[in-house]
């Protein structure tokens, strides 16, 4: 009598969410730890203010250009090699930032190759892990791509308080030295991906969408403006948080920044982990809805009071409404076009980069018509979170009729 087959166990993921939390806590340092040292770059290695900008720019462009093209060569040659090649380019490009510039004649282009290598790394790790922990078994996705976006904001925190007190301790002259011990994170997680699990990206049985396909969805264009206002009302209020807080408190620039950015991070990061942990218990299109409304709330408070004090409560509070923002829309983009893939995410990506520039830029060009006026910026700011609440409301009004119209 011959036995069945005993059927094969089922992949465990837990190790695949971990290292996809590893990958976002690794572009956190490679787009946190170099901007902390710009004083340090300009004083010991005589790099000026606008030579400076540029490696902001292109660290920026490099992540843009590898969201737009991951959308076609990612599927052909698999999601685990490029998601171990991307934390190696990482690695090498902090490897390189902290190994190279000191060694040479002209430090600055050590710097630009250690941050075109280290964006690439990013890029691909923005554009893969969001739909690596969607395909992951869970019981609610939207929890699970919510907690892995906290991640980023906990890996920024982390980022600037640790090295803040590695540099005030042991001097600024080893930042190189800290930079290479930075590259122990993508290393982890060049560990932790050789060995994970990978699921499959488009459901079984689903077709996986193309452009034309995704573009003749009505619901893409309106989660693409979402993604776009989000990255925008997100990064105007964050960029300009620091002036903010000096110009209105007074304050020193340490003072500036731990009031400014990082209480916005903080509160940013414990919107998402609330929502990471209870999020079987809400409505994530109304919690995007509320959020939106919070952040109208908090961009005009921050815009039209007279209270100092006031306006950095709205400001840290503007981190805990866009906070479900990002990760919330890729789950709605899932939800909606299971088909999507890495292409779609790759576009909501690019919308959200996109929005990311633009916003910091537009609340910049305001403030500066208006006599460098910040709170006319984030008084117009506010179209952000509005256009975001408009587009939240039609989606939620669709799937309603729709849920109704399947009854």
């Amino acid at each position: 009598m011959t036995q069945s087959p005993v059927p094969a166990a089922a992949p465990n993921y837990n190790r695949t969410m971990i290292a996809c939390f590893v990958g976002y806590i690794t572009q956190a340092v490679i787009n946190n730890y170099m901007p902390l040292l710009f004083v340090t770059f300009a004083a010991t290695l005589g790099i000026d203010m606008a030579r400076l900008s540029a490696l902001i720019t292109v660290n920026f462009i490099t992540q843009l250009v590898v969201d737009v093209l991951a959308g076609r060569f990612v599927d052909r040659i698999g999601y685990k090699p490029c998601i171990i090649a991307a934390h190696v380019s990482a690695a090498a490009g902090l490897l390189v930032l902290g190994l190279v510039p000191t060694r040479v004649s002209d430090p600055y282009w050590a710097i630009l190759v250690a941050i075109l290598l280290y964006a690439l790394g990013g890029g691909l790790i923005e554009v893969m892990v969001s739909p690596i922990v969607e395909a992951c078994p869970s019981e609610h996705k939207a929890k699970a791509m919510s907690l892995l976006h906290s991640f980023y904001c906990w890996g920024q925190l982390g980022t600037v308080v640790i090295s803040t007190l590695f540099l005030w301790a042991f001097g600024t002259g080893t930042w190189p030295m800290l930079a290479c011990l930075w590259a122990i994170v993508p290393l982890v997680g060049i560990v932790m991906f050789w060995s994970a699990p990978m699921p499959r990206i488009v459901p079984e049985g689903v077709a996986t969408m193309r452009l034309v396909d995704l573009a003749a969805k009505p619901v893409f264009y309106l989660l693409f403006v979402m993604m776009l206002c989000a990255g925008a009302a997100e990064q105007g209020m964050s960029q300009w948080a620091s002036t903010f807080a000096e110009t209105g408190l007074g304050v020193t620039k340490v003072v500036g920044d731990l009031a400014g950015p990082a209480a916005f991070a903080l509160m940013m990061g414990l919107s998402r982990t609330i929502y990471g942990i209870l999020g079987h218990k809400l409505n994530l299109r109304a919690f995007i809805a509320g959020s939106s409304m919070l952040c109208v709330a908090t961009y005009l408070t921050a815009a039209l009071t007279t209270s100092p004090v006031l306006g950095l409560v709205a400001c840290a509070l503007t981190g805990f409404s866009v906070g479900i923002m990002w990760p919330g829309t890729f789950s709605l983009g899932a939800d909606a076009m299971p088909g999507g893939g890495t292409l779609m995410f790759a576009l909501f990506a690019v919308a959200g980069d996109l929005g990311c520039a633009g916003g910091p830029a537009v609340v910049g060009f305001i403030a500066a018509a208006n006599g460098n006026n910040l709170k006319a910026g984030l008084l117009f700011g506010s179209i952000f979170a509005v256009i975001l609440l408009v587009c939240v409301l039609i989606v939620r009004r669709a799937s309603v009729a729709t849920a109704s119209s399947h009854d």
